[in-house]
């Protein structure tokens, strides 16, 4: 979908990107080699010529760093087909609104990482791990997730690409939280953790930090498991639907 983009151009809109669209300039190639752009002028036209060619660099590079300076925070789900392969679906569980970290889960597509506080949740693990991918996915990780990591671990977290799942799916007019943005697109949770929500996470650490049962950080980790796992499914969920949304102005 990227290849598709011109919104990463300065002063191209969604409106802007639409009637490129509408003129059968589909891509950065069909852009690139059309001698005009009906509503851009002829040196804005190279000035935009020289601006793909150095995206269409960093793409092949599998740069991802570069994207993220230059797309929209709400449009970095255009990148997720390209770095799907590459992402990490992060979610943290605190001891409160902008508490302390007791739990770090990270799921890349194939294995799941989780990082418990006074186990082995340490700057150095959460760095060795980020630093392996080229994109982050969250829900609202933007405005509460990777602030708090960052403040806890003296901004560790990286500069590639932050998918934020709460901007597309607002697009798409789903609201609320993550829990009942899944039953609204079909996701289900396993038995234990079904009805469970943040205040239920805060709670089952303090019982643990409290009593010592360990079933209760059991359960916390399978809380926090589910969390990273389904977010796998919700990007995918978003990006067809974003993409379905777009292909319609092509025409």
């Amino acid at each position: 979908m990227i290849r598709n983009s011109f919104i990463l151009l300065e002063r191209i809109s969604e409106l802007s990107e639409k009637k490129i669209w509408q003129q059968g300039i589909h891509d950065w190639n069909s852009f690139i080699s059309s001698d005009s752009v009906k509503g851009i002028s002829p040196v804005r036209k190279r000035y935009y010529d020289n601006k793909l060619s150095e995206a269409k660099k960093h793409l092949l590079d599998q740069d991802s760093k570069y994207f993220s300076g230059v797309l929209p925070v709400s449009e970095m789900w255009r990148l997720y087909d390209t770095f799907s392969d590459d992402c990490v679906f992060l979610d943290i569980e605190t001891t409160g609104y902008y508490g302390d970290i007791t739990v770090l889960g990270m799921y890349d597509g194939r294995d799941t990482m989780t990082l418990v506080k006074h186990r082995n949740l340490t700057k150095e693990n959460v760095k060795d791990i980020l630093k392996r991918y080229k994109m982050i996915v969250t829900f609202n990780g933007l405005s509460f997730d990777v602030p708090v990591i960052n403040r806890y671990f003296d901004g560790v977290v990286p500069s590639v690409p932050h998918l934020d799942l709460r901007f597309p799916l607002k697009k798409l007019g789903f609201t609320g939280g993550l829990k009942q943005i899944e039953e609204s697109v079909g996701i289900k949770r396993s038995a234990a953790t079904t009805g469970l929500r943040g205040e239920d996470a805060i709670h089952l650490w303090q019982e643990y930090m409290s009593t010592g049962d360990a079933d209760a950080l059991d359960l916390l980790v399978e809380y926090n498991t589910e969390d990273v796992l389904n977010l796998k499914p919700l990007a995918n969920f978003v990006f067809s639907s974003m993409k379905r949304r777009l292909s319609e102005n092509f025409r």
